[in-house]
């Protein structure tokens, strides 16, 4: 069963290398982290000491995971800090990001290729006494080997969406002879799966998961610590007071080929708001190039924060919190963030907030960020990845859901004619952030259980 799963997957491999190939010359991508992704070679690692033991490895798949997850590292380091704290994520912008947001993190790796010789290789690197899993990514060869070696593994925050639902259901009614008992005997190697809602719980029973070691537990992403003001964000407040720039849109997480439908949603604002100022960011870097592209084919001025001489986070934690000398041109009416990390603070900024991957099909980011600073959420109709906070939040008169970018653009006037409307839905908004924490407490419950008296 697993040879013919480890098989397929090298079949998957040989007929996406040519994709790869050309991702890793043109980008970056795969080529540079590939000895790390096959078990060769982990250079955080070396910073451990050779003989160590009992390491908590949590892996976190990519930037939304990671920002779900820094309370509960920072909290875990602080519970057990014998133990060596490992990360992993599996796309490069993850990981730039968990180097920056989680420094006090023993080491942040590549999660492996899921054949059974990479699996072994890092888990004999790592030796780990516990692994978490954030969400809800299944790896048959990863968590047999794991199990094989008796170590606890913890699902925590897992979520199944719609779509990766109904993808499952329809392999289950070609391949089910075959993906069913993988499925349930990978799974059966998890100690406990703790989902975000009921929902979710019966989602991964109905995949083969054992249903004793089933519960819903809540959601970590509304656990996540409100971002610290930064260079940037300090520097842009004082340059939108200083211009007379109001009101300030921040379009979060806009995926590739969505840059022109923000575009179109703004200057829709824009017929009513002539000094309005937007804040695009593109959810992954290989858009940059392109989303400049889209905002000079509009015919509108716009500064890379990448030619700002402000430094990152990561930077003024080093050279202090100077933010340069810098200031918005007057015909500027786009700040293009071509950089990761910094959207988060630059929320606080906003007067209005669309978050991306929701005005084309591709399953929405988390609302939450804005949300947690009193901001109303605005976005398209393609949710699905967030179907239930979308929908809670929409329900309680937090956020807006609409169909297309004029309608966000109408959505956005609306609120800013009449502020106390506006005023009520962004404290409902965060209210519903706050009275919904506690998942991070119960996971570490959890762990604790499984932990105790656990030397390894």
């Amino acid at each position: 069963m697993y040879f013919i799963y480890s098989l397929l997957m090298g079949l998957a491999a040989l007929l996406l290398a040519p994709y790869w190939l050309v991702k890793g010359l043109r980008h970056g991508k795969y080529l540079s982290n590939l000895k790390e992704r096959l078990g060769f070679s982990f250079p955080s690692l070396a910073r451990l000491p050779a003989e160590h033991a009992g390491a908590i490895w949590i892996h976190a798949v990519s930037v939304g995971e990671v920002l779900s997850g820094v309370t509960l590292a920072r909290q875990l380091k602080s519970d057990y800090p014998e133990r060596p704290l490992i990360l992993s994520t599996t796309t490069s912008t993850g990981q730039a990001l968990a180097r920056e947001r989680l420094p006090f993190a023993d080491a942040v790796i590549y999660f492996p290729l899921d054949w059974r010789f990479c699996v072994c290789r890092a888990l004999d690197a790592v030796r780990p006494s516990l692994v978490i899993v954030l969400e809800t990514e299944i790896w048959p060869n990863f968590l047999r080997e794991a199990g094989k070696r008796k170590i606890t593994i913890l699902f925590v925050s897992g979520r199944i969406s719609d779509r990766s639902f109904a993808r499952y259901q329809n392999f289950f009614g070609a391949f089910g002879f075959f993906l069913r008992p993988l499925l349930k005997d990978a799974l059966s190697h998890a100690s406990a799966f703790l989902m975000q809602g009921e929902k979710d719980a019966e989602r991964i029973r109905a995949l083969g998961a054992p249903a004793e070691r089933v519960m819903a537990s809540g959601n970590l992403k509304y656990d996540s610590e409100l971002p610290s003001p930064t260079p940037l964000s300090n520097w842009l407040e004082e340059e939108l007071k200083r211009s007379g720039r109001s009101p300030v849109i921040v379009a979060g997480s806009v995926v590739a080929t969505e840059e022109p439908l923000a575009l179109i949603a703004f200057g829709t604002l824009q017929g009513e708001y002539r000094n309005a100022f937007l804040v695009l960011a593109p959810r992954k870097p290989e858009q940059f190039a392109a989303a400049a592209e889209f905002i000079d084919e509009s015919h509108r001025k716009f500064i890379r924060r990448s030619e700002l001489p402000i430094p990152g986070p990561a930077q003024a934690a080093v050279r202090g919190n100077g933010s340069g000398s810098a200031a918005i041109p007057d015909n500027a009416t786009v700040l293009l963030l071509d950089s990761i990390g910094e959207l988060a603070s630059l929320y606080r900024l906003a007067d209005g907030a669309f978050v991306g991957g929701s005005l084309v099909p591709s399953g929405g980011h988390n609302i939450l960020e804005p949300a947690a600073f009193g901001k109303v959420p605005v976005f398209g109709p393609s949710m699905e990845n967030f179907a239930e906070i979308a929908s809670r939040f929409v329900s309680s008169g937090a956020a807006i859901q609409v169909e297309s970018p004029e309608d966000v653009g109408v959505a956005w006037i609306e609120l800013f004619r009449n502020p106390a409307h506006m005023r009520k839905m962004a404290e409902t908004a965060r209210h519903l952030v706050e009275s919904s924490r506690g998942a991070t407490s119960r996971a570490l419950a959890q762990i604790a259980s499984h932990l105790h008296g656990a030397v390894r």
